[in-house]
């Protein structure tokens, strides 16, 4: 795996687990009993992003060890993947 690949692979994961840890805690201004006017109900109050980011880089550091392991050792490999046998193993990849 090329640096490229492994900086690549980090941003999705990262992104990935982001859009999962940003919902968990977050207090709207309907739960805290307080809308502003002209703003939507459904607006954060306390979205704690800080730590959230925290939180997702550590998730993250974790998830892309174990995938980047997977791909290294071999264990799982494209030939795996190709359900419909488009990748002649004979022949090579372009």
């Amino acid at each position: 795996m090329a640096i490229t690949s492994a900086l690549v692979l980090f941003a999705v994961i990262w992104f990935l687990t982001l859009l999962v840890v940003v919902p968990i805690r977050l207090k709207t201004q309907q739960d805290m009993g307080k809308v502003t006017p002209g703003t939507q109900s459904g607006a954060p109050e306390h979205h704690y992003l800080k730590q959230k980011v925290w939180i997702t880089t550590g998730i993250t550091l974790v998830l892309w060890a174990i995938v980047c392991g997977i791909i290294l050792s071999g264990w799982v490999t494209i030939a795996d993947i190709d359900l419909f046998h488009r990748m002649n193993p004979r022949s090579p990849v372009n």
